[in-house]
């Protein structure tokens, strides 16, 4: 077995049992020519992206301009999750649901050791230790990833609290998550993402793309979290967290899903309209929330990550002019496009288009060309550290109390700006029922609803039947339960938004944390609450109350299709949907039929 050694070379020993023992069946596996433990430190940080950059696996930025931050060009063929390789691997296919691919274990383990037999041959194994959650917390988790890749590891410095503070926190304990990766020769036809909820285990080989293989993300965060989280009585959900504050100084925790192009990252840094002078909203977290009961009878959330892997393109200055402050230092770049100053660009960054361009593959682009010079799923990865307004409570290690939990969708008919949902199970239908309508672009049909329920589908470890009973099951560990609510910015009326977005949303979130906090009343519809005229400020909003009007509307004959679009996705999910969630449905279907399709906001 090659020597445990640091990066610099010095030989080192890991004191947990149960992590060496483990690390050592890695290296007898994929047998590597040297083993590298991380621990963390700024001076590893120097050394490897030194590594990366002499194997040309990161190309430096201007340095003035951006610095500590570096450009990454994935595999062409490895630039995005891929959910059709992507494995839950339970005893029997029914504990994985539906909803996801199943391989059983012994099957995955035996067909992924003969991938990985040998795959870290010529390479270096970086060990990485880490925490996703503060370090010291109960709600924290320890994991494991032993990769290839030193792309990975410098990711993972970024996304999590990695190196020794993460040994150090475990102990003797074998309570961590054993992560595999190796990229290997990233062929798609030997890639593949396994989860073993029962193992707390994760395998991933053949991809050097982020979702894939920065193992603490969405494979543990999510699709083993979430299992853990219904095993240990807890949520793992794709959840952002922001606080609000009011100009007195009151702050109030709300957690939020959306599907994919809803605009979740520029909800969770978004800055308040002039209108709102005084009030600020603080990033707790962007995409993940782990949510515990706490003794006082309220649900408190922790973001398990450290850092923000986003999407870059679209990002700017007018969408989300903190994402743009958070990724100038010490931000990893993959598969933008490089401008001749050492710069980065993509499609929607502020400013004019460059002339010239070396495209995120390294060919040279000139503007007006029709291809891409950013992939679309270009991303950064930048410390949270960096962002201007994360919260001073988001290394909290007793988390944040949440009083709201908000689902959004990209709907153009049917679902208002905002409803509040009547209580905890109708809340639980909302978010089982949400989905997204696809666009000509992605799909080649416009209008086509995705259901993406609580935006896990892809994310899910286990039934999503079972996923619908534990958070109904939730109800009675939550004295006060956070109030529910949908959303919907892309309402539309003759191809036009009726709602402005962005900054503006800040007007619903202020009638969110009202109603949460019960100070301002609402109009009941047959499916939930809304606003009433007058609840929301409008004020220095250049809008029409018939453009509100229309944003917020009930249409009878809209809900009656979407109820039973609802009714197909129920069907599918199986027979472990639960009968709570069906009867809500039918209850919905008998209001429309009792008032013979007629409904007017008073």
């Amino acid at each position: 077995m090659a020597q445990i050694v640091d990066s610099f070379g010095s030989p080192v020993t890991i004191k947990n049992a149960q992590v060496a023992s483990w690390v050592a069946e890695m290296v007898a596996l994929t047998k590597p020519d040297h083993v590298v433990l991380c621990d963390g430190s700024e001076a590893e940080k120097q050394r490897l992206t030194e590594i990366a950059v002499a194997a040309g696996v990161l190309i430096p930025l201007d340095q003035q301009k951006l610095p500590g931050c570096y450009l990454h060009r994935s595999n062409p063929n490895d630039v995005a999750r891929v959910e059709n390789l992507t494995f839950i691997c339970t005893p029997t296919k029914a504990e994985a649901g539906s909803t996801n691919n199943w391989m059983a274990p012994d099957e995955a383990y035996a067909k992924l050791a003969k991938l990985f037999d040998g795959a870290h041959t010529g390479r270096t194994m970086y060990v990485v230790p880490y925490v996703m959650g503060p370090i010291g917390s109960s709600l924290s988790k320890v994991g494991v990833e032993v990769t290839d890749s030193v792309y990975v590891v410098l990711n993972m410095r970024i996304m999590t609290r990695m190196g020794r503070q993460a040994l150090d926190m475990l102990g003797e304990s074998n309570d961590f998550n054993r992560g595999l990766h190796s990229v290997l020769d990233c062929n798609p036809d030997r890639r593949f993402i396994c989860h073993f909820p029962q193992d707390n285990t994760i395998w991933s080989v053949g991809s050097g793309y982020g979702g894939n293989v920065l193992l603490g993300k969405k494979c543990l965060a999510l699709r083993v979290g979430s299992y853990l989280g219904k095993k240990e009585g807890w949520l793992a959900e794709h959840m952002l967290i922001l606080g609000v504050e009011s100009p007195e100084g009151e702050m109030t925790y709300v957690a939020a899903a959306f599907p994919s192009a809803c605009g979740k990252t520029n909800f969770a840094m978004m800055i308040p309209p002039k209108r709102f002078k005084g009030w600020k909203i603080w990033t707790v977290g962007d995409d993940i929330a782990w949510m515990r009961v706490g003794d006082d009878g309220r649900l408190y959330a922790i973001n398990p990550e450290a850092g923000y892997f986003g999407v870059a393109p679209g990002t700017s200055y007018k969408s989300n002019p903190n994402a743009m402050k958070t990724v100038l230092k010490d931000t990893i770049f993959t598969n933008v496009a490089l401008t001749a100053d050492g710069d980065v660009w993509w499609e929607g960054k502020d400013g004019e288009v460059p002339d010239e361009l070396t495209d995120w593959q390294g060919r040279p682009w000139k503007k007006g060309s029709t291809e891409k010079a950013a992939h679309p799923n270009a991303r950064f990865t930048a410390p949270a550290s960096n962002n201007p307004v994360k919260s001073k409570f988001a290394d909290d290690p007793e988390g944040v109390p949440i009083s709201a939990i908000i689902f959004g969708g990209r709907r153009a008919t049917t679902i208002p700006l905002v409803m509040q949902a009547f209580n905890w199970t109708n809340g639980v239908f909302m978010g089982a029922t949400l989905g997204s309508e696809t666009t000509a672009a992605a799909t080649g049909k416009v209008g086509v609803v995705r259901r993406d329920p609580m935006a896990m589908l892809p994310f899910c470890g286990y039934d999503m039947g079972e996923y619908f009973a534990h958070w109904l099951e939730m109800q009675s560990e939550i004295a006060y339960p956070p109030k529910v609510f949908l959303v919907n910015w892309f309402r539309q009326k003759d191809g036009k938004f009726l709602w402005p977005g962005f900054g503006e949303n800040m007007r619903v979130l202020k009638w969110v944390v009202d109603r949460a906090r019960l100070r301002v009343g609402g109009q009941e519809t047959p499916f939930g609450w809304v606003p009433k005229a007058g609840d929301l400020d409008l004020s220095g909003l250049d809008i029409s109350s018939e453009q509100v009007d229309a944003a917020t509307s009930i249409d009878l004959d809209e809900w009656r299709l979407e109820l039973e679009s609802q009714g197909e996705f129920f069907e599918a999910t199986g027979p472990t949907m639960p009968r709570a969630l069906k009867l809500q449905r039918e209850l919905l279907l008998a209001r429309i039929e009792s008032m013979h399709g007629k409904w007017s906001v008073g």
